[in-house]
């Protein structure tokens, strides 16, 4: 039989849930269009339905945050959004149009799903891709990608999804992000064994074995 939460854990778990209780109470109110004690007390009583029926596990955070990574993730996105509405722009109005099209499968690094999220969202938001699929339990992004003709169009797609993951796992990625990426280790793979910590670990069974 699982215990029953003590008081202390439920009032830890409805401060959690604060920030979002608050932002759909003022969801409700805008809305409505009211800024009255009425619309205030039925958006907390529908906020408190809301997070009990369609429960949701908590996102879990790095608790990491590095400014200057961010910042250049914000002027690289903005970037690339010029230069694809651009490009997209071409390519509707070019005289043989648009020939193809793909969809692309892109694996990610990160087990988060927080920032596979986020790398979602950030692809999508570019002119000429769109997620049309993700696997969470795999960390694979399907990608709707206009004008691609060849191999090489299929890996400037992943090179370009893969950038959005590597600047938005330096901003706020986990420790074991960072690692996955620079190993270049799929999410659903464990990093390579370092041989020097194999021959430390054995060494040290031979010695404890020998005394």
């Amino acid at each position: 039989m699982t215990p029953r939460p003590s008081a202390h854990e439920v009032g830890r778990s409805l401060l959690r849930q604060l920030p979002l209780l608050v932002g759909l109470v003022v969801l409700w109110m805008f809305l409505w269009n009211q800024l009255t004690v009425l619309s205030a007390v039925t958006g907390v009583l529908v906020a408190l339905l809301v997070t009990r029926v369609f429960f949701l596990p908590p996102v879990e955070l790095s608790g990491r945050f590095n400014l200057g990574w961010a910042l250049v993730f914000v002027v690289r996105f903005l970037a690339d959004l010029v230069v694809a509405s651009v490009e997209v722009a071409w390519k509707a109005v070019r005289p043989r149009g648009v020939t193809s099209n793909a969809i692309v499968a892109v694996q990610l690094h990160t087990r988060s799903d927080f920032v596979m999220t986020l790398v979602a969202e950030a692809a999508s938001l570019v002119p000429g891709s769109l997620v049309v699929e993700a696997d969470r339990e795999r960390s694979i992004l399907y990608m709707h990608a206009l004008a691609v003709e060849d191999a090489d169009g299929v890996e400037q797609v992943r090179a370009s999804v893969l950038g959005f993951e590597k600047r938005i796992a330096r901003a706020l990625g986990s420790a074991d992000d960072l690692r996955r990426i620079a190993e270049g280790t799929p999410a659903t793979e464990d990093p390579a064994t370092d041989p020097t910590e194999n021959d430390r670990l054995v060494n040290e069974k031979d010695e404890g074995a020998a005394s």
